[in-house]
C-alpha cells in the first residue's frame, strides 16, 4: 500500500472512531422508563426487591441483573497488538473493539476497563475486586511474564472465569489448526518435532496446549530473540521459558530446524528463511503467525516445499489463525452455564469443536458467504472461516457441555438441542451481515464499472474499494473532472494511476463500442448515428457494452436518474434467454435483524408468473447472506379473505410455486403484520406453513414494496443494501439516487462476488 493510501486509511480510521459519536460503544436501557411506575420499578423502591433476592442467594444476580451476560476486557496496555507498551489510555480503542466483537459474534455485553498499573500483583488485586460486577474476565494485552502472574492470581482467588485471550485464545485456535494439519499430513502429535519462535505469552501458551494434545516436551525446541532456549541460559529467562529448555550444544534457529515436522512462529517478520524450510521434513507444517508480516511468506515457503501445510495470521491467505474463532464462543458457553472457571476440558472441547467443524461438510450458508474459496477440508482449509454461522452453536454448546461434565457449571443446561437452536437463531442479528460478502469478494479480482464515475460518492467508494477489496474499479467520466473532484474531496486516488477510466468524449474504444451497440440494436430501430450519439452521452449504455464485451465483470449504475431508464439499457444489452430481470431485492439491515423486500423497482404490477420468479430469485439471494429463506407474499388480502387484484395475483403465484417441490419456506397471501408476528399469523391461519418471523416480504405491487422499504429506511433506522437486480447473473446492479458511498461499496462487494450465476 502506498504512503498516500496509508494516510487515507489512517484518516478514515480516525473519522470512524470519532464520528458520529466518539468511540465504538454505548449503553442502552433494555427496560421501559416511560413513566413514574417504570421508575419505581427500575429504581426506588422496587429495586430493593431485586437486591434482597441477591442478598439471600448470590446466584440470583444472573436472574435480576446483567451480570450473567457481562464480561470485562481488562488491560494495562503493556503489550497492545503490534504497538507494544503504549499505556492503558492509548489501549482503549483496542479494548472497545474487543468489546464490539463480543457483542457482534456472541451477543455478550462487555465493558472495557483500562488500568494504570504495571505491578502484576496490584493489577490482580484490582481485577479480583471487580468480581461482583462481572460474569467473566477477559485479560488482554498484558506483557509477559507479568500476564502469567496476573492470570494465576486471579484464577486462584476468583469464582468466575478468567481467560487471558492472548495466551489461551491463540493456543486454542492454533491447537485446532494443528490437529487438522496433522490429519492432513498423516503425522502424529506424539512423534513430531516442533520448532517454535517467540517466548511470549501466546507462544508459551501454544506450546503448552500442544503438549496437552500429545506432543512430547522433549520434542519441542523453543527459540526467542536470543536464540535457542537451552539448559543453563541466563539471558531473558523466566520459569515459563525454562520449562522448554533443551540440553544441547545447538544455539540457533538454523541449527535446530533440521528435521522439524512443524514450525510455530509467534515472533517477527521473516525469521524463517527458505533455506531453513528446506531442512524440514516431508510435508512440513508451517504456522507463521506474526502480523502483518509473517515469519515467512507462504509463496516463499512453497518454492522449496511445495507440499507444505501453511497457516498465517492474515486474512489474505488460507488458514487464518484468528482468535475470533474462539473467544466469543468459549465465553458464551461458560456464561450460559455459570461456569466458575474456563478449564482444560472446556478449552479442549473448543479445539475439538473448531477442528471438527472444518472437517465436516461445509454448510450451505458458509459456502454462499465465501463463494470462490476452497471450502472443503484439506491443506488450505484447516479451520473454519470466522463468519461460519455454525461456530456459535457448535463451539458454545461443546464448551457448555464440557463445563457441566467437568463439574464447574453452576447453572446446567437441560435441553442442549434447544440451547443450540437458540444460539443459531441469534447469529445473524447484526450489521456484520455484509462481512461474509466482502470476504467472498476478496477471492477474485473482478472488474466493476461505475457508470456515474464523476459522482463524488462513486469516487469515495472507489477509494474504499481499492483499500478494502481486491476489486478493480473502472469509472466512466471525464478524466479532468474526476481528477479535480478527487483532489477537492481530499482523496488520494487518481485516474490512470489507481483505476481505469472510460472517457465518453474521447476514448480509443469509441468505434468498437458504438459498433457493438449498433450490432445488438440494429433491428430495434437504432441507426449508426444514434448508436454513435448514445455511446458519447449514455454512460449506463457504455458500461453495459463493456460488460457485454467482457471488458468488465459487472456494472453499477443509478446514482442519479430513474431506475427503469437504467434498466432499459441494462436489459437491452445484457438480457438474453438466460438473463431476465426478475425483480429488485432490497436488503434492510434493521436493529433486530435483516429483512429483504421485493419487487421494489422492476415490475409495477407483476403477473403471477413474475411474482413466482421473484420469490425464487429472492430465496437464492437470502441464502447467500447465510440465512434460511422464510418468505411471505404480502397484500391487503389475507389468506383469501378479499377478492382484490393483488390478492388474486398472489394466490395464483402460490399455485405456481406449489406446482413443484421448493427447497425454501414461503406462505401467503397475508398482511405484513401477520408475516412479522408469528402469534398473529397463527391466530389468523393456524395451519400456515411458516415458522417464526418472515425474513423476506414479496409484494404484488411495486408501490407497496417501495413504500415499505422507504419507511424502514427513513423512519425505522434501516440500512439498505441494494437494490440487488435479480436474474441478470450479477452482471449489473442499479442503485437508488439516495445511496451513500458505503452503500456503493456494499454493492461493489455483491457485484464482486465470483459466482457462475447470480440471482
Amino acid at each position: 500500500m502506498s504512503d498516500s493510501q496509508n494516510e487515507s486509511l489512517r484518516q478514515a480510521a480516525l473519522k470512524y472512531h470519532e464520528f458520529p459519536k466518539p468511540g465504538k460503544l454505548e449503553i442502552r436501557a433494555i427496560k421501559p422508563l416511560a413513566n413514574g411506575r417504570d421508575l419505581s420499578l427500575a429504581y426506588s423502591p422496587g429495586v430493593a426487591e431485586a437486591c434482597l433476592e441477591i442478598k439471600d442467594n448470590p446466584a440470583n444476580a444472573s436472574r435480576f441483573t446483567a451480570r450473567g451476560n457481562l464480561v470485562a476486557v481488562i488491560t494495562n496496555g503493556s503489550a497492545v497488538l503490534g504497538l507494544g507498551n503504549i499505556g492503558a489510555l492509548a489501549s482503549k480503542p483496542v479494548m472497545e473493539g474487543k468489546a464490539v466483537l463480543f457483542k457482534k459474534f456472541a451477543n455478550i455485553d462487555c465493558f472495557d476497563i483500562e488500568v494504570n498499573e504495571s505491578d502484576p500483583e496490584k493489577l490482580a488485586d484490582i481485577v479480583c475486586a471487580l468480581e461482583p460486577t462481572f460474569g467473566a474476565i477477559n485479560l488482554e494485552d498484558i506483557k509477559a511474564p507479568e500476564c502469567f502472574i496476573v492470570e494465576k492470581l486471579c484464577r486462584e482467588r476468583m469464582n468466575i472465569p478468567v481467560f487471558h485471550d492472548d495466551q489461551h485464545g491463540t493456543a486454542i485456535v492454533v491447537g485446532a489448526a494443528a490437529k487438522n494439519a496433522m490429519h492432513v499430513a498423516g503425522k502424529d502429535f506424539a512423534e513430531i518435532k516442533i520448532v517454535s519462535t517467540g517466548g511470549g505469552a501466546a507462544g508459551i501458551a501454544c506450546l503448552n496446549m500442544l503438549l496437552k494434545l500429545g506432543v512430547r516436551r522433549e520434542n519441542v525446541w523453543l527459540c526467542d530473540i536470543h536464540g535457542l532456549v537451552y539448559e543453563g541460559r541466563e539471558v531473558d529467562m523466566n520459569p515459563q521459558k525454562a520449562a522448554f529448555a533443551q540440553k544441547t550444544e545447538l544455539r540457533t534457529l538454523d541449527e535446530v530446524i533440521d528435521g522439524a515436522d512443524m514450525f510455530l512462529g509467534l515472533s517477527g517478520p521473516r525469521v524463517l528463511t527458505p533455506d531453513m524450510v528446506a531442512k524440514m521434513t516431508r510435508r512440513p507444517v508451517i504456522f507463521a503467525l506474526a502480523n502483518p508480516t509473517p515469519e515467512i511468506l507462504p509463496e516463499e515457503a512453497r518454492k522449496v516445499a511445495p507440499d507444505a501445510i501453511i497457516a498465517t495470521g492474515r486474512s489474505d491467505y488460507p488458514n487464518q489463525v484468528n482468535n475470533v474463532l474462539c473467544f466469543p464462543f468459549i465465553f458464551r458457553g461458560a456464561l450460559d452455564v455459570g461456569a466458575t472457571v474456563i478449564n482444560d476440558a472446556m478449552e479442549l472441547a473448543c479445539i475439538e469443536g473448531i477442528s471438527a467443524l472444518a472437517r465436516a461438510t461445509t454448510s450451505a450458508e458458509a459456502a454462499a458467504a465465501y463463494q470462490g474459496e476452497q471450502m472443503s477440508f484439506g491443506a488450505d482449509y484447516l479451520i473454519p472461516k470466522p463468519f461460519d454461522p455454525r461456530l456459535s452453536g457448535v463451539i458454545s454448546t461443546a464448551v457448555a457441555r464440557a463445563a457441566m461434565e467437568s463439574g464447574v457449571a453452576t447453572r446446567p443446561i437441560v435441553d442442549f438441542e434447544a440451547y443450540k437452536a437458540q444460539l443459531n437463531q441469534s447469529v445473524f442479528k447484526s450489521a456484520l451481515l455484509m462481512r461474509p460478502v466482502f470476504d467472498a469478494a476478496r477471492t477474485a479480482s473482478r472488474k466493476i464499472v461505475f457508470a456515474e464515475g464523476e459522482d463524488e460518492r462513486v469516487l469515495r467508494a472507489a477509494q474504499a474499494i481499492l483499500e478494502e477489496t481486491t476489486e478493480q474499479p473502472i469509472l466512466i467520466g471525464r478524466p479532468e473532472v474526476i481528477e479535480a473532484r478527487c483532489e477537492r474531496a481530499g482523496l488520494t486516488i487518481r485516474p490512470g494511476r489507481d483505476f481505469q477510466i472510460v472517457n465518453p468524449e474521447n476514448d480509443p474504444r469509441y468505434r468498437d463500442y458504438w459498433g457493438t451497440y449498433h450490432q445488438i440494436m440494429a433491428r430495434r430501430g437504432v441507426t449508426p448515428d444514434l448508436a454513435k450519439a448514445i455511446m458519447r452521452t449514455n454512460t449506463t449504455a457504455i458500461g453495459a457494452v463493456m460488460v457485454h464485451r467482457g471488458e468488465a465483470d459487472s456494472l453499477i449504475c443509478g446514482t442519479f436518474g430513474e431506475y427503469r431508464w437504467h434498466l432499459n439499457y441494462v436489459t437491452q444489452l445484457l438480457g438474453d434467454t438466460r438473463h431476465v430481470a426478475s425483480g429488485a431485492l432490497s436488503l434492510m439491515i434493521l436493529e433486530d435483524g435483516p429483512l429483504f423486500i421485493a419487487d421494489t423497482q422492476v415490475r409495477t404490477t407483476p403477473t403471477p408468473e413474475e411474482i413466482a420468479s421473484t420469490v425464487i430469485g429472492a430465496a437464492r439471494h437470502v441464502r447467500r447472506f447465510g440465512l434460511k429463506p422464510n418468505i411471505a407474499l404480502c397484500a391487503q388480502s389475507q389468506f383469501g379473505n378479499m377478492a382484490c387484484d393483488t390478492g388474486e395475483r398472489l394466490r395464483a403465484a402460490m399455485q405456481i410455486l406449489d406446482s413443484e417441490p421448493r427447497d425454501f419456506t414461503y406462505e401467503g397471501e397475508m398482511n405484513v403484520d401477520a408475516a412479522l408476528d408469528p402469534e398473529l399469523r397463527e391466530r389468523v391461519f393456524p395451519e400456515n406453513r411458516m415458522q417464526g418471523v418472515a425474513n423476506a416480504l414479496i409484494f404484488a405491487h411495486a408501490d407497496a414494496a417501495s413504500g415499505v422499504r422507504n419507511i424502514l429506511k427513513m423512519k425505522g433506522g434501516g440500512l439498505e443494501v441494494g437494490p440487488i437486480l435479480m436474474g441478470m447473473g450479477n452482471r449489473a446492479h442499479i442503485v437508488s439516487p439516495s445511496i451513500t458511498p458505503r452503500g456503493l461499496l456494499n454493492m461493489a462487494a455483491i457485484a464482486g462476488t465470483p459466482v457462475a450465476h447470480y440471482g
